[in-house]
Parts: C-alpha cells; structure tokens; sequence
C-alpha cells in the first residue's frame, strides 16, 4: 500500500501545467527576438550550430526535475507490514431517508442537512466501532458498507442527497431488509442499525421486516425528522432561489407531516427506542449513549502499520536529472553529423 504522508505538497503539481505555457511562450519570444535581430542566414552564422531539439530536452528534463521534486517533498511511504488488529466495538448500520419529504424545513436547514450533520457528530465519537450507510426511499441502496476507515466515511455522507435513489416514495422496511442482508451474523458483534426518517412509510409492510430483525438481535433505533403539524417541501432552481413548492397533481401544495406512530411501532418492534428529530438536540448523542452501554465484542481488522519512506529515491532522480540538464548544452552535437556522413560513404561504397 502506497500513501503520502505529507499528502498536501501535492497540490503544487498544478504548476507543472503553468511551466509547460511558460517554457513555450519563453521560445516563441526568443525565437521572434533573434527575428528582430538579424535575418536566419546570418543568426545561424552567429551563434554556430544550434540544435533545434535539444532547448526542448532541457526543459523536459526541468519539468521532470519540478514533478519529481513535489513527489518526493509529499514523502512517499510504503506499508510494509500487515498484521490483523483487535479492535473492540459493535456493528452499526445507519438507514437514511433521501426522499423529497426530508428536504423539508421545519427543520433547520431542511431535515435532511440535520440528519447528515448528526450522522457526521456520531461518527466524530465512534472509537473503534464498525460503521455503514443504507440510503432509501422507494428502495434501499449501500452506500458504503460496514467499515472502521471514518475518513472514507465522511466523504461517502456528503455526497448523499435526494437524487440518491432513483425510485420514489418511502420504504422503509427495504432499508431494515438491506441491513439485515449487509450484517454478518456469524460474527458475534453487537448488531445495531439507526433509522433517520420523517415516518411517512409508503411502500411494504416495515413492521414485519423489523419483528424479523428483532428476532435475529438486531437493535432498531428510529429518529423522526420533522414535526407532526407538517410543512411543505420547497422546490429551488439552479442558482438557490425558490421558486415554488411541492404540488400534487391537482395543483395543491403537498405538505409531509412526521408519522411518530409508524416510528415508536417499528423501534418497538426492533426493540429499541424512538427519537423525535429537533433543530437544536442532537438526538445521535443519545443513542450513542445506549451504543455505549451495549455490549462490546472484539473483532479483527486488517491495517499497515509498517510504513518506510521512499522520498529520497525522488530526490536522487532530481540530482541525475538536474546533472543531466545542466550537461545538455544547446549546440548541435558534432558526432551526429559526422555519423550521418559515414553512413552515407558506407552506402556509396557498397
């Protein structure tokens, strides 16, 4: 396994782009001042026999020396031991609501934003436990399955929204059956999955897939994203601006409300326990609380921990490089034209 570990020097690549442009502007400049100087015949007569290629390998080889350079200052590493680390935690599955509904905002900025930004506030507090993510609305998708790498996994959550699962509406029991096909239940963790929704369940029946759920250990936990007055679903255009909200086909504004009775049935079922989403409470921070007080089983997990440093394999080639370019002078080498003319003796020899 190769990383950088001063991954943030690579940004300086960038530049290799710029210094093509500039190498090009600075030869065509050259080549129209000597122009301006004196005509071809007498240019060539002045400054002996120039090579035409060899302005172009010198600023090859700068460019190759400037890569190299960036590699080398980013500390390229190698792992080189991998070894099967004990970790202790349990298996938690989080099953996110993208549908239309959650881009409702009773609350703050809209109950789908609150619920990525809880997600994230969890897995800030997570300390070994295995993580993953089940979007769905009509159906149910993984996002990323159960893993310890938090990094990966925030950059998986900020890329949901609610053009994440194609199919409308809302089906919950297609998420609780996704987790129950994405856990291992061989292993011995403690299995738990947390459902953020606003309720309005639409397709299947979910009481009957979390009554199976329960039965397998599978603690369900459910998080109700709005409020049971309702709101109406906002609908934006390209450049942020609102331009409507929701309807339904006879032209009525479609307002979502928050079905708790649907969720405390369903935790109920898993048993587990019910959370009503707010604006200002996370409500995460609870359920990690009973995470917490679970039971905790020790599993493996593979990771290098051995890395050596290969910057100065970079730097070396740097050195022969920059050698290469200060030896490459721009006159014409004498030993081509001579090999030229012996190949054409040979010839007539023959």
């Amino acid at each position: 396994m190769i990383r950088f570990a001063q991954s943030e020097y690579l940004s300086l690549l960038f530049l290799l782009p710029a210094l093509v442009l500039f190498f090009w502007a600075a030869m065509r400049m050259r080549k129209k001042a000597l122009g301006r100087f004196a005509e071809a015949m007498m240019v060539a007569q002045l400054s002996g026999p120039a090579s035409r290629t060899k302005p172009l390998v010198k600023s090859t080889l700068l460019l190759l020396v400037v890569g190299l350079l960036v590699l080398g200052i980013a500390n390229p590493q190698i792992g080189t031991r991998l070894e099967e680390v004990k970790l202790e935690g349990i298996d938690l599955f989080i099953a996110l609501d993208v549908s239309l509904s959650m881009k409702a905002e009773d609350i703050k900025p809209n109950r789908l934003e609150k619920s990525k930004l809880e997600i994230r506030n969890l897995i800030d507090r997570l300390r070994g436990d295995r993580i993953g993510l089940i979007v769905f609305a009509g159906d149910a998708y993984t996002q990323f399955p159960l893993t310890t790498d938090y990094t990966a996994a925030y950059l998986f959550l900020d890329v949901v929204d609610t053009d994440a699962v194609p199919s409308p509406g809302t089906s919950i029991g297609s998420a609780i059956r996704r987790a129950l096909e994405s856990f291992d239940f061989n292993e011995p963790t403690t299995k738990a999955l947390v459902i953020i929704t606003d309720g309005e369940n639409t397709e299947g029946d979910a009481f009957e897939v979390a009554t199976e759920a329960g039965a397998k250990g599978l603690k369900l936990y459910t998080i109700g994203m709005g409020s049971p007055a309702g709101s109406p679903i906002p609908l934006y255009d390209g450049s942020g601006r609102q331009v409507d909200f929701k309807r339904d086909r006879g032209g009525s504004i479609v307002v979502t409300k928050l079905d708790e009775i649907v969720l405390e049935r369903i935790a109920d079922a898993g048993k587990g326990k019910y959370y009503r989403g707010t604006t200002a409470q996370d409500e995460l921070d609870e359920i990690f609380e009973d995470i917490n007080a679970l039971q905790k089983r020790e599993f493996g997990a593979k990771q290098f921990v051995d890395y050596e440093d290969r910057f100065q394999y970079f730097l070396g080639a740097v050195l022969v490089l920059l050698l290469a370019e200060t030896l490459t002078t721009e006159v014409r080498s004498r030993w081509i034209p001579r090999w030229m003319t012996f190949r054409r003796e040979e010839e007539i020899a023959v």
